[in-house]
């Protein structure tokens, strides 16, 4: 089967153009429309006023196209268009309108209201010249800009006052925190101390917390100066009774050495006691600080596991 749209097609050597028949057309005027039928979806919504049935915009009909004569606007051709009524059958007739950019509904139907359209009546064109037009539209520009700015200015008005509310309530609640948190502190502040104390905190002299801080401040700087000097006493006892302990030793031994030169001089009933010099109170020697290294075990050993030698 070959193709039905082909650039070039098959003539055979014998192919004879006059025996071929030509079709027989009724010759048609030359100023007369010319129609062909067409594809084509409704550019709007309308209702048939013969049976009221509502036809959507975008609706697929077969319509006849007709172009007629003489009828332009500034060079554009304009293209009427015919179809029928989906429950009727009724003709519904409408064609371009290119001066509005637009279709006008001739008869057959009702073109449905579109808000959106100015100067439109309900089948016939704008009757509006291009004057009025623009008159209108600047006058629409003026009270946009009229209502916009209003509208502006009122909705900042609104924020501001917003705003200024917003202030207002938190310096209030914050007033009011401030409020509750002095009127707890003046309320321990007489559990506490009594009238004098509250007195005192009345007229802003000193805080309860303040007060207490620095009590506390004083308490550990006393804390801290006694255990200074209990400290430093001890260390000074401490050498007081290593340099008496010298000394005596330094003394028995000078006696030793004169024993001995002089002879036994005493028996045992005149012999005396050494007589020792510590009093009774004295203090321990001050412990070492002096790292001890313990010496570490041999596991190893206790096990009975022999250690290699070095080689060297």
């Amino acid at each position: 089967m070959s193709e039905r749209k082909v650039l070039t097609k098959y003539y055979p050597p014998d192919f004879d153009p006059s025996l071929v028949g030509r079709s027989r057309k009724p010759k048609t005027d030359a100023l007369a429309p010319k129609v062909q039928t067409v594809r084509l979806m409704a550019p709007f919504s309308l209702r048939c006023v013969a049976c009221g049935e509502y036809m959507y915009r975008g609706r697929k009909f077969n319509a006849r196209k007709e172009t007629p004569q003489g009828e332009r606007y500034l060079g554009i051709q304009l293209y009427r268009f015919y179809i029928r009524c989906t429950r009727c059958s009724a003709e519904i007739v409408f064609r371009t309108d290119p001066k509005n950019q637009d279709y006008v509904m001739e008869r057959g139907a009702k073109r449905n209201t579109d808000p959106w359209k100015r100067g439109l009546d309900d089948g016939g064109e704008a009757e509006e010249t291009d004057e009025q037009r623009l008159d209108r539209l600047e006058r629409e520009m003026a009270e946009d800009g009229e209502g916009g700015g209003a509208e502006e200015r009122n909705a900042m008005a609104e924020l501001e006052a917003k705003t200024e509310d917003a202030k207002r309530e938190m310096a209030v609640a914050d007033a009011l925190d401030e409020i509750r948190s002095r009127n707890a502190r003046l309320a321990k502040a007489q559990r506490e101390s009594g009238g004098e104390v509250l007195d005192a905190v009345v007229a802003g002299v000193v805080r309860p917390e303040e007060e207490e801080r620095r009590r506390q401040e004083e308490e550990d700087a006393e804390a801290a100066r006694r255990a200074f000097a209990a400290f430093v006493r001890r260390q000074e006892t401490l050498e007081e009774i290593v340099e008496e302990g010298e000394d005596e030793g330094v003394k028995e031994g000078q006696e030793g050495q004169n024993g001995q030169n002089g002879g036994s001089r005493s028996s045992n009933s005149d012999s005396k006691p050494p007589s020792s010099s510590a009093t009774p109170d004295a203090l321990p020697p001050p412990p070492s600080f002096k790292r001890q290294v313990k010496k570490k075990k041999d596991h190893a050993a206790l096990l009975g596991i022999k250690k290699k030698q070095p080689l060297v």
